[in-house]
């Protein structure tokens, strides 16, 4: 059937579909943190996973507001895309012997779980704004600047201590 579900006919749909689509994403996130806090061995990026793990909470009770706000339900749909991105986590996880490297590899699967999301905020803001639904946006704008920031840290980190360690 493809990435959409048949039942996906206006904007409105699409918009309610990926927000169905984050919230798993989110989910699944927030199950995968505490695994990737455990495997850290630098301090700083375990405070960094650990924040954006409080962060991910908020994000997915954000989600479940803009849902209510927009008057659909609170639900998840297969999110395919974090399910590989997870998978790599423990993929990477069983082969990485070196903790250092283990660090590096932690960073790389982090931001690509948060360019995934910071790429599906901005769509979501766009459509909800396309709908009128400024309430909606402004909850979701809020998010991605916390993804952007999020993003930013884990850059700096690799930059600054965890890719010179694992070099």
């Amino acid at each position: 059937m493809g990435v959409f579900s048949r039942d996906i006919k206006t904007m409105d749909d699409l918009f309610v579909h990926t927000l169905q689509d984050i919230y798993c994403a989110e989910n699944k996130v927030l199950n995968s943190l505490p695994d990737m806090i455990d495997k850290a061995s630098d301090t700083e990026l375990k405070r960094a996973l650990q924040k954006h793990l409080g962060q991910t909470r908020n994000h997915a009770k954000r989600l479940e507001n803009v849902f209510r706000r927009h008057g659909a339900t609170p639900k998840a749909i297969d999110c395919p895309a974090i399910d590989g991105i997870v998978e790599e986590v423990q993929d990477v996880a069983g082969e990485v012997g070196n903790r250092y490297v283990m660090d590096a590899a932690l960073v790389a699967v982090a931001q690509a779980v948060a360019h995934y999301e910071i790429a599906r905020y901005g769509t979501l803001i766009a459509w909800a704004k396309q709908l009128g639904r400024n309430d909606c946006a402004n909850a979701l704008e809020q998010t991605l600047l916390e993804k952007k920031s999020a993003d930013q840290r884990l850059t700096s980190l690799a930059e600054l201590y965890v890719n010179r360690k694992a070099a």
